[in-house]
């Protein structure tokens, strides 16, 4: 075995090796515990940095293995694969250190952080996978993996969530495979090809191929929370922060959206896609997607649930910058996969700390909360501005991208979605800053005994992972036209999408 066959599993290796070790520990072996997920974390950061420098200077990674007539499990790191990789690898690192802190004295650690090891391990698979067939083994996982994590806490709360979540996902995975299995049928095993495997087969029925597609989308539109299939993710905000943030930002909405991308761009292709007409039907599901999450996160009282409509509106906008055909449109798309998961993981770290330190879970208790918690305060303004597009954040560089995309489309109609999802996103956003920062706590402050008085913000492992984040929010903005940042490596993937159209 190649090192080019061998280091797409050293990646999937780094936590899954750990994982199973951490299942086995006592609880007491925190010490331990602790080593092994960084030393898994830190090792996959690096494994995927290799990754990156070789498939930049064009080196090929995959491997291939037959597990029975006509079925393979497929592995490919390339450019598409490695945006997802490297999104993962890197929130995931503080993802890590965020969980250790917030979970410094709750239970049954060992099986929390090993289920966490399993997600990524499955993330991992989603994104290299090089074929549909791997690409549902991983999938399935990845609901089997965050299940447990769901309901970490077993109140019934959190088991009526764990149920939701369970029954929505599983259901969306019978309706990935159904599709799966009628594409095989039709043009044989499901290999994700540049410019769309099904472009190249002439004579497929488009009726058949339409009602695939409809069965793809379905099955990974359950995980992207697109509407009416979103109802699992506000359910699910009984799990723990790092849980939420892990669903949110890293893993599970991801894998969705990113199911979406393969689909588009490398079964279908994204002109053959548009000359069967899929894309129109798309984009009009994901302009409602955007405007119905934002309106009723519009209502939310409960910080959680409304940060998780603010995501099935959020996720959409890479739905949305998939379905417009052209490549302005696919860089805003896929761009927005890398800044929606910094901005909203900043929002969800924060959201864990103010729950961590003051006991606050509600937008109507968060009066003052910056004078009492100023950095974490900071961090989720920054993470909020994003959200809306704020000038100098991520958020800006994606909707600038995705308006470009609209216009250049002909679909001017979607820059009026982008606008009012903006709207919409500034009349939730906005008042919980104008609490934070300009009102005043009420005298009897009910969480004193929380968190005294005289003591500032939290722990620094609850500190450290907004900041950091927070400021990458900015940063990708600041340096969005270097040759390092998350746009020029989007950039290279449209260009090889659109190889005769220039972005």
């Amino acid at each position: 075995m190649t090192s080019n066959q061998w280091l797409p599993l050293a990646v999937i290796a780094s936590s899954l090796l750990p994982g199973l070790i951490i299942f086995a520990l006592p609880e007491k072996r925190v010490a331990l515990r602790t080593a092994l997920n960084l030393a898994g974390a830190l090792a996959k950061a690096g494994l995927v940095g290799l990754l990156i420098a070789g498939v930049a200077a064009g080196e090929e990674y995959g491997l291939r293995h037959a597990i029975a007539p006509g079925i393979e499990i497929v592995f490919k790191a390339d450019a598409l694969a490695l945006l997802f990789v490297t999104l993962s690898a890197v929130l995931w690192l503080f993802t890590t250190l965020y969980a250790i802190g917030y979970l410094e004295h709750a239970p049954h650690r060992s099986r929390f952080f090993g289920f966490f090891s399993l997600c990524v391990t499955a993330t991992m698979g989603i994104a290299m996978a090089g074929n549909l067939f791997t690409f549902f083994v991983f999938y399935e996982l990845l609901t089997l993996a965050t299940f447990p994590l769901v309901v970490h806490r077993g109140t019934p709360q959190a088991m009526r969530g764990g149920s939701i979540y369970l029954a929505y996902t599983l259901a969306g995975g019978a309706a990935l495979l159904a599709g799966i299995v009628w594409l095989d049928h039709l043009a044989g095993p499901g290999e994700f090809t540049q410019g769309g495997l099904l472009a190249a087969i002439p004579g497929l029925d488009p009726l058949t191929l339409q009602l695939i597609f409809a069965l793809l989308i379905a099955g990974v539109g359950v995980k992207a929370a697109i509407v009416p299939l979103h109802g699992w993710l506000p359910q699910a905000m009984v799990a723990p922060a790092p849980v939420s943030a892990l669903l949110h930002a890293v893993a599970v909405v991801k894998a969705g959206a990113f199911g979406i991308v393969r689909i588009v761009y490398e079964i279908y292709g994204i002109e053959f896609a548009q000359s069967l007409g899929l894309l129109l039907p798309l984009a009009v599901i994901a302009a409602v997607t955007i405007l119905w999450g934002s309106s009723r996160a519009l209502f939310q009282n409960d910080l959680k649930k409304r940060l998780a409509f603010s995501t099935v509106s959020q996720v959409s906008y890479i739905v949305l910058g998939v379905a417009l055909f052209g490549p302005l449109g696919t860089i805003g798309g896929l761009v927005h996969l890398v800044h929606q998961g910094i901005m909203k993981i900043t929002l969800f770290f924060c959201a864990g700390n103010y729950a961590e330190t003051l006991g606050i879970h509600k937008v109507s208790e968060m009066d003052g909360v910056g004078r009492r918690m100023p950095l974490t305060t900071l961090a989720f303004s920054i993470g909020a501005l994003g959200m809306m597009g704020a000038p100098l954040t991520a958020g800006a560089v994606s909707k600038a991208w995705l308006s470009d995309g609209a216009s250049a489309a002909g679909m001017d109609w979607a820059i009026w979605v982008l606008w009012g999802s903006s709207l919409l996103n500034a009349a939730y956003f906005l008042p919980i800053l104008h609490r934070a920062w300009l009102k005043l706590p009420p005298p009897d402050w009910p969480h004193e005994e929380i968190h005294p008085v005289g003591r500032r913000e939290t722990a620094w492992l609850l500190l450290l992972p907004p900041l950091f984040t927070a400021v990458l929010t900015v940063a990708v903005a600041l340096f969005a036209d270097s040759s390092f940042s998350p746009l020029a490596w989007v950039r290279l993937i449209a260009e090889r999408e659109y190889p005769n159209i220039s972005p």
